[in-house]
């Protein structure tokens, strides 16, 4: 069998995915670029002091470093993944890649907030491709039966790139300069780059670019994300906004109803298995966003921690993760992923419930902590290997946005929770609710896996 990229054997490549070694060369440049996208949303935060000092910027402007990477990055991933499959997704990945590294290399060399500001946006922009085709490339250069393994491995590094983002973003400062949080992108991204080569998927579709719609989507998540983050502060800005990003959304949703192909990913939500592993997605990162919020407060006034104390208390939950993605992963492999699925989702509510009851114990707080997060790969692992497997492979590059997607609106949804909590309750009180509240949402999700299982029976019934 051949694995060469012409059209004539493209369908059997894409069954069987790639043959080694080039399998792990394609595996090296997603994970890899990957790991680099996360952790430039996680390491910046330690560095704004040092910026706004070095750059002589205003703490408002400094705090933007990190807000115009998220806010570019979550109005990018539905276009994108739409893009991905118009022009191909290896070629709009691989175009991803280099803007991003160009664009670490002029964070690098900023002189000024305002050029900082301007190549944060650029690579917000670089990692939305990343993020929104990895999963679609993974299902391209992997046979089935590995998907479930590798998919775990992925929400390992993740996971990790997540709790070590910080601790190495203050181990650079330590010995150098902020600049180079951003400089040592560019050779792993150069490096990243190479190994690309080996990446393997279909040629474009060649359809148009919808440009109102991939502009609507961007208003709609840019007004949804910054309300969220104005609700709290000012509560009449926030809630307006929030208003403003369902209107629309709705303009968007009845502009789209009837394609085919729409940038929001309608024709996959109508299938009802996606639509559910959709569902649990924004359910369970809802309760791990309020997990993540709730915690500082408990540990910070609670047990009088330090912020390393508290770095290292809260690094449980993502290392536990880290344990358990690969494990969930093989299983997802082999047995129903909704049931797989629906238990994790119960045991993650028993962990963040312990550490709700048991908040002012430090021992029961960490090892609720631990519970959750072993069990959040059991959640994630299997459903987001149900979410891209229902989808056609043609659509690879839309379930993957989705996914993507997915993940930061429940974070979004979890973190306005608590900033309503924090804005209506006694502060004192919000901490453990959080808690209260992230073991719901984990139910939440349980329910609707164990939902998304029931419809696989009746079709295969059917």
């Amino acid at each position: 069998m051949t694995h060469a990229d012409p059209a004539a054997t493209q369908t059997t490549v894409y069954e069987d995915g790639l043959p080694a070694p080039r399998r792990y060369f394609a595996l090296f440049a997603l994970l890899v670029t990957l790991t680099l996208v996360v952790l430039d949303g996680a390491i910046a935060n330690v560095a704004l002091p040092a910026i706004h000092e070095s750059l002589n910027a205003s703490t408002s402007k400094t705090v933007w470093v990190v807000t115009a990477y998220q806010l570019t990055l979550v109005m990018g991933l539905l276009p994108m993944a739409f893009l991905g499959e118009a022009i191909g997704p290896k070629r709009l990945f691989t175009g991803g890649v280099i803007l991003f590294t160009l664009s670490s290399g002029l964070c690098a060399l900023a002189p000024s907030i305002d050029w900082l500001i301007a190549a944060r946006v650029l690579q917000g922009i670089g990692a939305a491709p990343i993020m929104s085709l990895t999963i679609a490339l993974l299902r391209y250069s992997l046979p089935a039966g590995m998907l479930g393994r590798v998919i775990g491995f992925n929400s390992m590094v993740v996971a990790l790139a997540t709790a070590a983002g910080p601790a190495l973003g203050a181990a650079v400062l330590s010995v150098t300069g902020w600049p180079w949080l951003f400089a040592l992108n560019v050779p792993v991204g150069i490096v990243a780059l190479v190994a690309s080569v080996a990446l393997i998927g279909p040629r474009g579709t060649g359809r148009r670019a919808d440009i109102p719609a991939m502009v609507m989507n961007a208003l709609g998540f840019a007004a949804l994300i910054l309300g969220a983050g104005r609700v709290a502060v000012v509560p009449w800005q926030g809630w307006a906004m929030l208003a403003a990003s369902v209107l629309v959304f709705a303009a968007l949703i009845r502009r789209e109803w009837h394609k085919e192909t729409p940038v929001i990913p309608l024709d996959l939500l109508r299938r009802p298995a996606f639509r559910l592993s959709i569902i649990v997605s924004v359910t369970i990162f809802a309760g791990q966003m309020a997990g993540f919020v709730a915690l500082p407060f408990l540990l910070m006034r609670g047990f009088s921690m330090s912020p390393l104390e508290m770095g290292l208390a809260m690094s449980a939950w993502p290392l536990a993760l880290a344990t358990t993605g690969a494990w969930a992963g093989r299983m997802a492999d082999q047995i129903d992923g909704a049931r797989l699925c629906a238990i994790g989702a119960l045991v993650m509510a028993l962990g963040f419930a312990i550490a709700s009851v048991w908040s002012t114990s430090l021992v029961p707080l960490i090892l609720g902590m631990v519970i959750s997060g072993a069990a959040f790969g059991f959640v994630q692992v299997p459903n987001n290997r149900n979410m891209l497997m229902t989808a056609p492979q043609v659509r690879a590059g839309a379930a993957g946005g989705c996914q993507s997607t997915a993940r930061l609106l429940g974070q979004t949804v979890g973190g306005l929770a608590l900033s309503i909590m924090f804005a209506l309750l006694p502060e004192g009180e919000v901490p453990q609710l959080g808690l209260a509240f992230a073991a719901i949402a984990a139910i939440a999700g349980g329910l609707m896996s164990l939902r998304r299982s029931a419809v696989a029976r009746s079709v295969i019934a059917g």
